[in-house]
């Protein structure tokens, strides 16, 4: 009977282990599909593939030789070793960088040292709370932290004779690092959005309304901050009951940071003074108990909105939109999908690298006929002058081409072109393009454009001439994949009816193509 018993226990447990394997075999990309389709979508084709994850993980489009290495192929792996190389790639940091300072700055303004904050983060792979903690209470003698400031410090600069900004901070930390806009909090409730009180934005406010921004100084080298003594709770007042209320430093719907009893010269850990210009350092820091709250692993919103911020980078859809209204009467689209990400990404350190190369693996994100978006400024400025084959000539600032420019351009005219036709207005979110008729002229007339589709020395149009048949090679160049029978013969015929001019000719028939919807957005 023991040896019985003994069998049906080995037998059960022999079952248990088969069962968990079988479980623990299902990637975490399966279950996210599982999560969406009841069957599998089907699969964009190489080519659609190869152009999406190019523009997302390098932000510009493949050359035509990369592109033809990749179609070619036949090995079954050969999308995971591609996702694998491009966020292997010195690019990927560089593209995260590019992407967060859009999304986290819309558009207030450029910086070398918070762009080279950026890079480094991601480049290390810095976790996502820790990022956060320094942008919100950054160590401004620190080189490698002092970048991080520029979250805060652009947003508290003055603009002539305005108050300074202080409100949109606080609606800004809420809507970047928890997906909750507070904007209409600030003197009463919530009017539509009954999850949000006025002690959800005050309890911010709070902490950044005590807040000074330094010019840079000898010891400083960027503009810096400076906090107060916050020695009582915050008091305010509804302008729809006259009630008052008090509320000390608090993240939205967290709990209140106790505020420390101490007085006088006990409260400072560097005196202020007058005579040597020292602002004062005080012992308690209510930015440093916030940047600690708001990226600590019990903040769930913390973790979804990330996840749904990244979610929407790659798919071009939020699983909550708008992105910064979480709330109990917008629900997500999928609630378990958006639960599942939030956990197991808190679970894994809020590791972005991870999130971003587990979504890339999923059958959604490499569905055929998925969400369209419209490519930043940042990537079609990239993947124009990859098209164009102008991209080193201008980053290696070579000397013009005096049979062919009358002008020479350098890579930062360009940045400053197509930013200034493509780019959103400053302070508005970055979620869709707003075609203008400002950035349809600036493809028709830009000197920017006609210029880089003129025949230099390796570029495009000289490449193209030189060829007898030049279709295959100007569209695996402009848009990543072979052309069809009928766009062959387009071409073949347009060249015929310019043969006094080829040159010219493929340059307006690159111009067609480089202007089109297809290589405006990311498939």
């Amino acid at each position: 009977m023991r040896q019985t018993w003994t069998f049906v226990i080995f037998g059960a447990f022999s079952i248990l282990l088969l069962t968990g394997s079988a479980l623990s075999a299902e990637t975490f990309a399966q279950r996210i599909d599982a999560l969406l389709f009841a069957k599998a979508p089907s699969q964009a084709d190489d080519a659609e593939f190869l152009r999406r994850v190019w523009l997302d993980f390098d932000g510009g489009i493949p050359t035509a030789d990369e592109a033809r290495a990749f179609l070619a192929d036949k090995t079954a792996d050969k999308r995971t070793k591609l996702i694998d190389k491009l966020i292997a790639a010195p690019r990927f940091a560089v593209r995260m960088a590019d992407a967060f300072h859009v999304m986290l700055m819309e558009r207030r303004g450029d910086n070398e040292t918070w762009k080279a904050w950026l890079v480094e983060s991601f480049k290390t792979n810095k976790p996502w709370d820790a990022m956060v903690r320094e942008m919100l209470a950054p160590d401004f003698l620190d080189e490698k932290q002092r970048g991080a400031g520029y979250f805060i410090t652009r947003r508290l600069e003055k603009v002539g004779q305005q108050d300074t900004d202080y409100p949109g901070l606080t609606r800004d930390v809420g809507r970047m690092f928890m997906g909750i806009d507070l904007q209409c909090c600030q003197c009463h409730r919530h009017l539509s959005v009954s999850d949000y009180k006025q002690i959800d934005f005050s309890g911010l406010y709070a902490v950044f309304q005590n807040l000074k921004l330094q010019p840079a100084d000898d010891k400083h080298k960027t503009p810096w901050l400076s906090e107060g003594l916050i020695a009582a709770k915050y008091e305010f007042v509804s302008v729809l009951t006259d009630k008052k209320a008090q509320t000390a430093p608090r993240i939205p719907f967290g709990e209140e940071v106790m505020i420390p009893a101490s007085t006088g010269d006990e409260a400072w850990l560097v005196k202020p003074d007058r005579k040597t210009k020292e602002v004062g350092q005080p012992k308690f820091s209510p930015l440093r108990e916030i940047a600690q709250r708001v990226p600590a692993p019990k903040n769930a919103l913390f973790a979804k909105n990330i996840a749904n911020r990244v979610w929407f980078l790659l798919t071009g859809k939020g699983i909550v939109e708008p992105l910064d209204l979480h709330h109990t009467e917008n629900p997500p689209t999928h609630p378990a999908l958006l639960e599942l990400l939030g956990k197991e990404l808190t679970e894994h350190r809020f590791d972005l690298r991870w999130l971003i190369r587990e979504i890339a693996f999923t059958q959604t994100y490499q569905r055929a006929g998925a969400h369209q978006r419209h490519l930043t400024a940042e990537q079609q400025l990239r993947s124009f002058l990859i098209a164009t084959g102008e991209r080193e000539r201008l980053e290696k600032n070579s000397k013009p081409d005096v049979n062919v420019d009358a002008i020479k351009y350098s890579l930062a005219d360009f940045e400053k072109a197509f930013a200034a036709a493509l780019a959103n207005p400053a302070k508005e979110p970055v979620l869709a393009a707003n075609p203008s008729l400002r950035s349809a002229l600036f493809f028709r007339n830009s000197d920017h454009v006609q210029w880089a589709l003129k025949p230099r020395t390796g570029n495009l149009i000289d490449r193209l001439a030189k060829q007898s048949d030049p279709a295959e090679d100007l569209y695996l160049t402009v848009l990543a994949r072979l052309p069809d029978t009928e766009e062959k013969a387009q071409l073949k015929s347009w060249i015929a009816a310019h043969a006094d001019d080829k040159s010219k000719a493929l340059g307006d028939f690159a111009w067609a193509l480089l202007s089109s919807t297809e290589f405006f957005v990311n498939h």
